[in-house]
């Protein structure tokens, strides 16, 4: 009988931990969340089942010659190295989706604690006073009150039940999602500035991404219906805590409610302790319910996984079969990339996906080139969820139709990764690239552009009109604000019309800059991007 060993580095209910300790075959050694001790116990151990406390790198996965399995009880991945992960052959796996119920609720109790002031009726009653001005502790109902949902994925949709159970209206803005994609006729998508116009309460339900990142800003916020009360039960970096602040201070918002923080503990936070403010310490998908749920489930596709009788949610790619790993990896980048810049440029929904490669060393490789350029255009959307198993569904759910075709309009390169993409308006992009030295990604074409730079680093993509001067303006905008370009990429499509540019910086472009850049009379369109 082979015999595992499983290192337990978090807290699991005991039930769970029974269940392991019952197997014949396992070997459990549960050690505190520290580096030191999970170190030395993964030197003979085939599982490790672990939180984001104890981040998984590439050194501590040289001490773990035999690990098979990484086992994380949370949706998140944060901390995981994937990739040295995937070259060492070990899977990682998480549990997605099973606390959302719990983050609903938790969303609902909020909302329902500002309206009521339940927080300052308390701490009334708690310093002896009984209803002293009963005007100032009057409540609203969410009776008939409208709820703007950002972000319309599992707990989204969870928090939209459970509000139009209350009889409350939903709205909710989620641009990767159609129409026929909701699921509940009584829940309106709109566009952002509309639903913070139009809502009672907001609510934020989005991953945190670079997209994401500061969403929640002084824009954002004057947006808001005048009196409006704003609930985050998502990611820290989503809001500007201090924005926040000003708009609570002015009385612009009337109430604001927190689970998550900038920074956590959040030791600095202006947030916390501010009248107005109902703040919980990262609690939202904590419950005893959900705790049981995610024991269970990680245990159970941990001892499935190293059985070799499943593989449920598994986020990493798994070797292709009689490919080496190191071979294909940098097919996979060189996709991902392409996918990633086809969402940059995207200035609707991408709805078909249509993928073409031509070369002896491609041929064999389009289901995982495929995943890999699914997995670029999804996860500036998604965040760490999405991964090379889960791509094609996460696509599928929104929508997407992805095909194999032949004939695109691309150069003759070896070995070329092409990809068009259509959009919710019909609108059609192009994009190929190929690798050089069998190494190197380089996108040698976008649309009728014919390009050549490497995807990676903060890189500007600029349109603009083929006319004098427009390298001399753009460089002196850039050096007038110190910002230095790395290299420079022009294609045009002829003399006189229109041009595409791909400049890579040494830095973030700061958004003033990149305003004043589209303020330009020659400029069409410029996005700016990190790889």
């Amino acid at each position: 009988m082979t015999t595992f060993k499983i290192v337990l580095a978090t807290d699991l209910t005991q039930d769970s931990i029974n269940l392991l300790k019952s197997r014949d075959e396992i070997v459990l050694e549960k050690v505190a969340p520290a580096i030191p001790t999970v170190r030395e116990a993964l030197k003979d151990a085939h599982a490790l089942i672990a939180r984001a406390d104890i981040p998984i790198d590439r050194n501590l996965l040289e001490h773990a010659p035999h690990l098979r399995v990484i086992g994380r009880p949370s949706a998140g991945l944060g901390g995981i190295d994937l990739q040295a992960a995937t070259e060492r052959g070990i899977i990682v796996m998480n549990i997605p989706g099973i606390s959302a119920i719990a983050a609903a609720e938790h969303t609902i109790t909020l909302m329902l604690a500002l309206s009521r002031r339940l927080i300052n009726a308390h701490n009334s009653m708690k310093a002896g006073f009984w209803l002293m001005d009963r005007k100032q502790q009057a409540g609203h109902q969410i009776y008939g009150k409208t709820l703007g949902i950002i972000g319309l994925g599992r707990v989204g949709r969870a928090v939209a039940q459970r509000a139009l159970a209350f009889g409350m209206t939903v709205l909710a803005y989620d641009p990767y999602i159609a129409e026929d994609q909701v699921e509940d006729s009584r829940v309106l998508l709109l566009g952002l500035r509309e639903l913070l116009e139009r809502s009672d309460y907001v609510s934020i339900h989005v991953p945190a991404t670079s997209e994401t990142a500061n969403m929640v800003d002084e824009a954002f916020l004057e947006a808001m219906k005048p009196g409006a009360m704003l609930i985050n039960t998502a990611h820290g970096s989503i809001v500007n805590e201090s924005a926040i602040t000003d708009a609570l201070q002015s009385a612009h918002l009337s109430g604001v409610a927190i689970d998550v923080y900038a920074e956590e503990p959040p030791y600095n936070s202006p947030l916390v302790g501010m009248d107005g403010v109902i703040h919980t310490p990262h609690i939202a998908d904590n419950t005893v319910e959900a705790m049981q749920d995610v024991s269970a489930h990680i245990v159970d596709q941990v001892l499935d996984a190293l059985h070799d009788v499943d593989y449920r949610n598994v986020v990493n790619l798994p070797f292709v079969t009689g490919i080496d790993f190191e071979t294909i990896r940098p097919y996979l980048l060189l996709a991902e990339r392409i996918g990633t810049l086809q969402h940059v440029l995207s200035r609707h929904a991408i709805r078909r996906v249509a993928v073409e490669l031509r070369g002896d060393e491609v041929d064999r490789l389009i289901k995982p080139i495929t995943v890999a350029l699914l997995k670029g255009l999804l996860t500036p959307i998604l965040g760490d969820t999405v991964s090379y198993i889960n791509a094609p569904f996460l696509a599928a759910e929104r929508g997407i139709q992805v095909t194999q075709v032949k004939g695109l309009k691309v150069g003759d390169y070896t070995n070329m990764v092409s990809c068009q993409v259509t959009l919710e308006d019909g609108e059609e992009m192009l994009m190929a690239g190929t690798l050089l030295d069998h190494s190197e990604p380089h996108i040698m074409q976008i649309n009728e552009y014919r390009m050549n730079f490497v995807p990676q680093g903060h890189l500007l993509l600029m349109g603009s009109y083929d006319q004098p001067g427009v390298i001399g303006k753009v460089g002196t905008l850039m050096a007038t604000n110190g910002v230095n370009i790395a290299s420079w990429h022009t294609g045009r499509a002829q003399p006189g019309g229109q041009t595409l540019t791909v400049l890579t910086l040494d830095e973030a472009m700061p958004q003033e800059v990149l305003d004043e850049l589209l303020q330009q009379e020659f400029i069409r369109h410029a996005h700016r991007t990190q790889l």
